[in-house]
């Protein structure tokens, strides 16, 4: 395990888009949230290249984020936006140089993607929370929100309870594992990958948006054909957002969810406000962390080190 240092006040961060083109009015907005902060704020060279549905072209968002990582100056980097186009650089990005400069990553979504790469191949502690384009940049973002962030300036040990968000529990128990996972479309790539998530003996956090109930039924499956549901110590079930059916007849979430992971000989609990949502949590991935149902919390280990 390779903790990153905490960001101290006049350091600089990266952002950079390594999916979808970010709306750069938006990003723009969110910038000063970082400036108030006491950062510097350096965007990629490349940060505004349209190719097709992708920011730029493979080679220019992966040199982007090579740039970035091998900058002393740069201490984070932060992912402008998801979408879609991290899971073409896995193949092509330089885990040596991460791990000789290992910083904050920090994104989610299409992010997924890189978070489950890099944590295979380097060990790095990475972070799910929310971005500058696609969260930071709203008037109305939560409070919360914003305050997940406070963790990347100390290591601080982090607890969610029913004080963020109800919770509820699918599965009885108490299990203690490294934190991995993050959107279930992007783990469900993985399989069959040089990257393929790990769960065994971990505790799996799954989100989605978008996604209809087949859909997610189809990916939950999935999962539990390769093992990765029963080879897990925990199942922690984030938002899954504008969940809608086009056909009829169709399944709600919650019996999906149930026929997938109640039954599961490892707790479960659902309603977490990590992923597409309000609040959005920023969470470290890879990190110990405990689950317990009966009081309802998640309990994890700091993300970075002084």
């Amino acid at each position: 395990m390779l903790r990153p240092k905490a960001l101290q006040k006049g350091d600089t961060i990266g952002i950079i888009a390594p999916a979808s083109p970010p709306n750069m009015k938006r990003l723009g907005k969110a910038i000063p949230f970082f400036t108030n902060l006491g950062l510097r704020v350096k965007v990629g060279r490349n940060i505004a290249k349209v190719s097709g549905y992708l920011a730029g072209t493979d080679e220019e968002r992966l040199a982007d984020f090579h740039d970035m990582t091998a900058d002393e100056e740069v201490k984070a980097i932060i992912f402008a936006r998801g979408g879609y186009g991290t899971p073409r650089l896995a193949s092509s990005l330089d885990y040596d140089l991460l791990a000789q400069h290992p910083k904050i990553i920090w994104g989610y979504s299409d992010i997924t993607y890189l978070h489950v790469a890099i944590q295979q191949k380097t060990g790095l502690i990475t972070f799910h929370g929310p971005m500058p384009a696609s969260d930071l940049a709203s008037p109305d973002i939560d409070e919360q929100t914003l305050a997940s962030l406070s963790q990347l300036f100390e290591p601080t040990s982090l607890q969610y309870s029913e004080e963020v968000s109800p919770l509820e529990v699918l599965a009885e128990g108490e299990a203690s594992g490294n934190l991995v996972g993050g959107n279930l479309t992007l783990l469900t790539s993985t399989l069959g990958t040089p990257y393929e998530i790990d769960t065994a003996g971990k505790i799996l956090l799954i989100e989605d948006v978008n996604e209809p109930p087949y859909r997610i039924d189809s990916m939950l499956n999935q999962l539990k054909v390769a093992g990765k549901l029963t080879q897990a110590a925990g199942v922690v079930v984030g938002s899954f957002t504008q969940v809608k059916s086009n056909t009829k007849p169709s399944c709600n979430l919650e019996d999906i969810l149930s026929h997938y992971l109640s039954d599961l000989s490892a707790p479960v609990m659902s309603g977490f406000a990590i992923g597409h949502c309000s609040p959005n949590i920023g969470i470290p991935l890879g990190v110990p962390a405990t689950m317990n149902t009966q009081t309802k919390t998640l309990s994890m280990m700091p993300g970075v080190i002084k």
